[in-house]
């Protein structure tokens, strides 16, 4: 018995070394003790959680490059790959209007904004006009002449997620029609330059534990805990449907895949945890291709479906204006008809796909619904200025995890799913490998195609 207690502290001294995942919840601890019990310090902390985020934003760009190019050439047929955006962006549209229809039903029968009487005059307009940089949505139009690049330098300059797809989608076409014969240096240098890429983001992880804790550290020196009080009706709402699309999406996940969202989420809790701490997807979104890839996931369903994803599947982003929407209306006495919720729907189905990137876009989105409406005074949006931010933790879990239930279910879907891999992974019996090459099991294939399924179960279609 004297010994259990030496040994007890051996083991959690050897878990904080070892263990990002316990790591980062130290980390997560402390930024709320600090930036609680020292606000002014938060601000002096930020810094470092601005710079993990810059450090790993570098890295998206070209990995996505390599990931998609290779995929390609490995899948060795591009019309699958075509198959796959298709498959994607029909999810994508399903799982975002799902989204947003049961945000209203929730707002609907919560109503968090009953009872505030706000008179709209009051509020400060110009803070909402700071928060935007003066901006405004592209239209659909505009998105989609974005997404196309006018310079391969400049994709990869602006970190252009879906540039830098169109690029690279054009690079694997290139190598397929050439043919490995005629290019035969191409793809081991890409996949040399892939190697590099995941070894510099192995670097900058080790330093998510202080991005988490000068990340938080800020969250709760700057704001506060007052917001929980004044909005605790929304935040709580918020953070219920979220919770409840979910737990619908595991029930689809299992059905289609047969893999288990819970067991996912332990797979990926430091992903999870990390992108909590920092309130953004875009920290983790390496890891989470290295994590997916290693799960079953073929390559070119990874490389095209997740980094896609974060442009046109934020459902975390959807229940958030869904809610924020009713919200402000009942916070200044407007009803909003059945027809003008329908107008809701079909407005932010548009104005959330032009969303990533743009600097407030959040209450861009709202300005832009509230101005379709034309019931809503425009300058209602700045009460959602409080509490925006606490809602980042709920946004980028549900975008996130939304993004990789789609990747297993596209990849089962088009057949570039291997379940058995899945299982053995998420049951913990193949542990994850931060480098690629060593994560296949003895005796699998390194691209790990998918397995033959049983004749008589389900075909993804």
């Amino acid at each position: 018995m004297r010994n259990a207690s030496p040994s007890l502290a051996r083991r959690l001294v050897r878990s904080l070394r070892t263990s990002l995942f316990v790591q980062v919840a130290c980390a997560l601890v402390a930024g709320v003790l600090v930036g609680a019990l020292w606000p002014h310090v938060g601000t002096v902390v930020q810094p470092l959680g601005d710079g993990f985020v810059r450090l790993i934003k570098a890295m998206i760009a070209p990995l996505v490059f390599c990931v998609v190019v290779t995929g390609i050439a490995k899948a060795g047929d591009l019309k699958a790959f075509g198959r796959i955006g298709v498959k994607a962006l029909l999810w994508f549209e399903a799982a975002t209007t799902v989204a947003l229809v049961v945000g209203l039903v929730a707002g609907n029968l919560v109503r968090p904004g009953d009872g505030m009487n706000v008179d709209p005059a009051s509020l400060d307009t110009a803070a909402v006009d700071a928060k935007t940089g003066g901006g405004e949505l592209p239209s659909t139009s505009e998105f989609l002449l974005h997404s196309l690049p006018d310079s391969a330098v400049g994709a990869f300059a602006e970190n252009s997620l879906l540039q830098v797809l169109v690029l690279a989608c054009l690079v694997g076409a290139a190598v397929l029609h050439l043919g490995l014969t005629k290019v035969p240096a191409i793809l081991p240098a890409v996949g040399q330059a892939q190697e590099v890429v995941f070894a510099v983001v192995g670097f900058i992880m080790r330093l998510a534990p202080l991005a988490v804790f000068g990340a938080t550290a800020h969250l709760v020196g700057e704001y506060g805990l007052g917001a929980l009080s004044t909005y605790g009706k929304l935040i709580g709402v918020c953070y219920a449907v979220a919770l409840v699309f979910l737990m619908v999406l595991g029930v689809a996940l299992k059905a289609v895949t047969g893999v288990s969202l819970w067991k996912f989420m332990r797979y990926t809790r430091e992903e999870l945890l990390l992108a909590m701490g920092t309130a953004s997807s875009e920290t983790v979104m390496p890891r989470m291709m290295q994590k997916l890839r290693q799960a079953g996931c073929r390559d070119d369903a990874v490389g095209l479906v997740l980094p896609t994803g974060y442009s046109f599947n934020l459902d975390g982003a959807s229940i958030y204006l869904s809610i924020a929407t009713l919200f402000i209306a009942q916070a200044v006495g407007v009803d909003l008809s059945l027809s003008q919720q329908i107008t809701v729907v079909l407005v932010l189905m548009l104005t959330s796909k032009g969303m990533a990137g743009v600097p407030g876009s959040a209450f861009l989105a709202l300005s832009a619904t509230a101005s379709a409406l034309g019931v809503i005074p425009a300058g209602a949006v700045a009460l959602l200025l409080g509490v925006d931010r606490i809602m980042d933790t709920m946004r980028v879990v549900t975008n996130l995890l939304g993004n990789c239930v789609a990747v297993f279910v596209v990849s089962r879907w088009e057949g570039a799913l291997d379940r058995v891999r899945a299982r053995k992974v998420l049951d913990g019996e193949i542990p994850f490998v931060p480098d690629p090459d060593e994560s296949d099991a003895p005796g699998e294939p390194a691209d790990r195609k998918a397995e033959p399924e049983p004749a008589n179960s389900a075909t993804g279609g």
